[in-house]
């Protein structure tokens, strides 16, 4: 594991311009690869503070990162980053440091604690500069990364490792009431909540931005994680759209089927549907529009809105923020039997 401290380390990186490009090479792991990644991204990345007063001397001013979005000023990070500006009377003051040392006033726009991200604006007379987005669609455990922030105020300073999964599902890292897969990176992210470097970009080998640095595993060394940035993005715009993130109710509880899975079951219930793959419902709440489209309880859903499902975050995916659409559903039933389905989600309420 690398690690650049202070914007000496990467101003140093940005005289390598002249330097043939890793294309021009063809040789993917050179020596300035990360510094010249890390280059690419640094005007984009800011560090943020939250002064909130005396209200709590233990919690006098709360800091991480953030990344330049649109030119116009505004800022993708994570809600725990900047909730302190949001809460009532006597909410604290968002300062946003650029690259360059300049300061700016910064607005709390938006935010959604669920899947942790918010939406933070500073007002320029000039543009100013972005990271660029790059897409978590593709990506494969055993690539290269980097994660940049301001861990313990120490602005611009980067970590690079691997990624070591992939769509890691909250349930598997303790975040039960989240719904948002995950990427885990051996990169180094602080979530301590006065001065870590969360909210800041994972970056690809292409100074793109491919995850949001969110939390660290508290019980071990070299395992952290990223909100994919497409989860980030879909995030954000439903936020500036509405204000908040709609999120479609269907009134069922789903457990994943695994091989293991599928054969304890059928062991206590030969009935079982006979089946390799899907998501098992076991609870239908009373009146939802699950109930009301004719789930059941022990139906186990094979496809979803025309699509093979194999895990719960398709279904999420494919509900999106649609509430009030017509969704057919394929189950399969005990004893063989299989059903076709209409069910309208409602929004859920907060």
């Amino acid at each position: 594991m690398w690690s650049l401290l202070g914007k000496n380390s990467i101003a140093y990186s940005e005289d390598l311009s002249l330097r043939p490009s890793r294309a021009e090479t063809g040789d993917f792991l050179t020596r300035y690869t990360i510094a010249d990644a890390a280059a690419k991204a640094a005007p984009g990345i800011v560090n943020i503070t939250v002064d909130v007063g005396i209200r709590n001397v233990f919690m006098a001013r709360s800091s991480g990162s953030g990344s330049i979005i649109q030119s116009d000023g505004t800022i993708l990070t994570n809600a725990h980053v900047v909730a302190e500006a949001g809460r009532g009377s006597h909410s604290g003051k968002i300062v946003v440091t650029l690259h360059d040392g300049r300061t700016f006033t910064g607005e709390l726009v938006c935010f959604d604690m669920i899947t942790d991200i918010a939406v933070v604006k500073i007002k320029s007379k000039a543009p100013l500069p972005t990271v660029k987005i790059g897409s978590s669609r593709k990506l494969r455990a055993g690539e290269w990364v980097i994660a940049v922030g301001s861990p313990l105020h120490l602005q611009n300073t980067v970590t690079a490792g691997i990624i070591s999964a992939v769509e890691r599902k909250s349930s598997e890292i303790g975040l039960h009431g989240a719904t948002t897969d995950y990427i885990q990176t051996d990169a180094a992210i602080n979530q301590a909540c006065l001065q870590g470097n969360s909210g800041g970009p994972l970056l690809n080998m292409d100074g793109e931005v491919i995850g949001i640095n969110t939390i660290k595993a508290m019980a071990a060394d070299g395992v952290s994680f990223a909100i994919p940035i497409d989860t980030a993005v879909k995030v954000m715009n439903q936020l500036k759209k509405h204000g908040h993130v709609v999120r479609p109710w269907l009134g069922i509880k789903m457990l994943e089927l695994t091989e293991a899975i599928i054969d304890q079951l059928k062991d206590r219930d030969p009935s079982f549907p006979n089946v390799s793959k899907g998501v098992l419902v076991p609870q239908v709440i009373p009146g939802s529009p699950a109930e009301k489209g004719g789930l059941r309880p022990g139906d186990v859903i094979v496809e979803f809105d025309g699509k093979p499902i194999d895990s719960v975050s398709q279904i999420v995916d494919l509900l999106g923020d649609k509430v009030g659409v017509s969704f057919k559903v394929v189950v399969k039933r005990a004893y063989g039997k299989q059903a076709t389905l209409i069910v309208v989600p409602e929004e859920a309420t907060p």
